[in-house]
């Protein structure tokens, strides 16, 4: 399993997403360009030490992401408000890329059309959405529960 972020606008919000990685043993993938240097302050605070802990991919563009993931073969699963299938009705594969959109404008749609599958978390109408890393979380614990692919809890 993997998590992807197309061009990602909010660095306390990509350093909470790497935490989550780090802490599940995802590999991260970063679709530039981001909206902040890979430096700055709020995306390390966010992070913390565990931006050691992780493997991040980063991918100049997306043609050079769309290249990778031809080469390995991953389905491609967008997170999308305007997804028609609800994420817990999806049947996850271990080698799946859970992609996020920017905060401020989701994806373009030439990359939606390149998604084998768009997903939707439903909220209650008249809400937009939930925080990216919040919706990153909840789709990759449902991902890595079917797949059997979560970390095993210490023994007491």
């Amino acid at each position: 399993m993997r998590i992807a972020l197309f061009q990602p606008d909010i660095p306390q919000n990509t350093g909470t997403i790497l935490r989550l990685c780090a802490c599940l043993n995802v590999e991260a993938h970063i679709i530039e360009p981001a909206g902040f240097p890979v430096s700055d302050r709020h995306f390390r605070r966010a992070g913390m030490d565990y931006l050691d802990q992780v493997t991040i991919m980063r991918h100049d563009c997306w043609s050079k992401f769309e290249q990778w993931r031809a080469a390995t073969g991953c389905r491609l699963v967008l997170l999308t408000t305007k997804g028609l299938t609800p994420y817990l009705d999806y049947r996850y594969a271990a080698t799946d890329v859970l992609l996020l959109g920017r905060e401020s404008a989701g994806v373009p749609d030439d990359v939606a059309a390149a998604a084998d599958a768009r997903l939707i978390i439903p909220v209650q109408r008249g809400l937009r959405s939930l925080n990216v890393a919040v919706a990153a979380a909840m789709v990759l614990g449902e991902a890595l529960r079917q797949t059997g692919s979560s970390i095993e809890a210490p023994q007491p």
